[in-house]
């Protein structure tokens, strides 16, 4: 179901990536867009659990398969298929979008594998900075500028929402609360189409946690973002119908 980075190497969106400095960037510039060309195709988007409050509205909230599950907005069905962005880039439903795609194309990244340091990086192959005639410069005098230092800040929240998020996945697995999950939805005509690759929270088992350990995560707000993974899990419906209306659908599977 999810959508993998062309690149194995490289984050999701990313076709390269390289620091930002002030002696080879002196005259770069970023600019704005109202295209976000790096989300056509893209079914899945990674998310925080900062960002489940709202993204609940919109998407289906599940977690990937695998020994290290992180949660995934679900804006298609399909692998490249996005029901929310046209093939221009544009937005077609005022939607939340996740701060995974609008941190793009910067991040932060380590610049040498045994430094625990991070560093502002950009992918070069974006048309969203470079050496334009538009745009705000991202130095000046050899200093970053209040764009350079927003962004920054802005990918530094991230990386501390990226740490929440790691603890609440660790709690799910700690509890073993995770299961594979599937999503059976019949069109009426007898040729069912069936989701599997991720996984979801089990119910059955969340009714059992014990009572102390509910209380903690009430009160450190842990249960919130699991109910908020439950109710959206109602959404799938939503993201079906909108790809079935844009006539994206793919052959169902048969089942006997």
């Amino acid at each position: 179901m999810a959508t993998a980075p062309q690149n194995p190497a490289l984050p999701l969106f990313y076709k390269d990536l390289i620091p930002l400095n002030s002696q080879q960037h002196a005259n770069w510039k970023t600019r704005g867009t109202d295209k976000a060309t790096w989300l056509v195709g893209v079914n899945s988007i990674p998310l925080t659990v900062e960002e489940f409050p709202q993204a609940q509205r919109n998407f289906p909230i599940i977690f990937t398969s695998g020994e290290n599950p992180i949660p995934l907005a679900l804006m298609g069905m399909n692998e490249g298929i996005n029901v929310f962005v046209d093939e221009d880039g544009t937005l077609n439903t005022p939607v939340y979008v996740p701060a995974y795609a609008r941190r793009y194309p910067y991040m932060l990244a380590k610049l040498r594998p045994d430094s625990e340091e991070l560093s502002l990086c950009v992918d070069p192959t974006s048309d969203l900075i470079g050496e334009f005639e538009d745009g705000q410069p991202l130095f000046e005098s050899a200093e970053p500028t209040e764009a350079t230092k927003n962004m920054l800040k802005f990918c530094e929240n991230f990386e501390i929402a990226g740490t929440k998020t790691g603890n609440f996945m660790n709690e799910l697995k700690k509890h073993d609360l995770l299961m594979d999950g599937e999503l059976n939805i019949d069109t009426g005509d007898g040729k069912p189409f069936n989701y599997r690759g991720f996984q979801m929270i089990d119910e059955t088992k969340l009714r059992d946690v014990r009572g102390d350990v509910l209380r903690q995560w009430n009160q450190n707000g842990l249960l919130p973002l699991i109910y908020a993974h439950l109710f959206s899990l109602e959404l799938v419906r939503d993201i079906f119908g909108r790809q079935m209306a844009q006539g994206k659908m793919p052959q169902p599977i048969m089942t006997t």
